[in-house]
C-alpha cells in the first residue's frame, strides 16, 4: 500500500479520536520529524520538544488536514518545521544559544547515535545532490538554515510562488529518493 495512503488512514482515524492509530502514526513518522527538527535546531532537547509539541498539534488538528494540499507526511513536517522556526526565533531573541552548549551536546552522542545520524546525513546528501540546483538551494535555505519562505524569496531574489514550487517539487523528489 502507498505510504501516503497508510498515513492518510491513520490520520483520519486519529481525527476520530483513535489513540491506537495516533500511536501508529507516531511510530511511523517520529524519526523523520525528529530528523527535520534536529537539523534545524541542532540541539536534541529542543528538537525533542518541537516534535512533542508538533504531535500535540497533529492530535488536535488531524481533522483539519486537506488532502488536496499535499501528502500527510509533508503536512506533519511543516508543523514540526514551523514549531522549530518559532523556537529558533525565541532562542535568538533571548540569546540562549551558547556555542559551548551546542558543542557539548554534539560530543555526548553515543557511537550508535553518531553512526545513525551519519548514515542519515549521507543518504540525505546523496538525494539532495540529485535535485536541481534551484530546488536544492531553496530547500537548504528553508529546511536546513530555518529561513521562512519569504526570507528565501529575499535571499534568492525570486517570487514566492516560484520558491514554493521549487521547494514542493524538490521535497517530492527528495522523498521518492529517500524511500527507494
Amino acid at each position: 500500500m502507498d505510504p501516503n495512503q497508510v498515513f492518510l488512514q491513520l490520520l483520519s482515524a486519529t481525527a476520530q479520536g483513535d489513540r491506537q492509530a495516533f500511536a501508529n502514526l507516531y511510530q511511523r513518522s517520529a524519526g523523520k520529524l525528529y530528523a527535520v527538527s534536529l537539523q534545524m535546531l541542532r540541539r536534541r532537547d529542543l528538537a525533542e520538544e518541537a516534535v512533542q509539541e508538533a504531535f500535540v498539534r497533529i492530535w488536535h488538528n488531524a481533522g483539519e488536514y486537506q488532502q488536496e494540499k499535499g501528502e500527510v507526511l509533508t503536512w506533519m513536517i511543516s508543523i514540526v518545521r514551523y514549531r522549530a522556526l518559532d523556537m529558533l526565533r525565541a532562542t535568538k531573541s533571548r540569546r540562549e544559544t551558547d556555542v559551548d552548549e551546542l558543542e557539548e551536546a554534539i560530543h555526548h552522542q553515543t557511537p550508535e547515535q553518531e553512526l545513525y545520524e551519519q548514515r542519515n546525513r549521507v543518504r540525505i546528501d546523496r538525494c539532495m545532490d540529485r535535485l536541481e540546483d534551484s530546488q536544492r538551494s531553496a530547500i537548504e535555505l528553508a529546511y536546513f538554515r530555518g529561513l521562512t519562505h519569504m526570507e528565501v524569496c529575499a535571499r534568492m531574489e525570486l517570487p514566492l510562488g516560484t520558491i514554493k514550487t521549487w521547494i514542493r517539487r524538490g521535497l517530492e523528489r527528495l522523498k521518492r529518493c529517500l524511500e527507494s
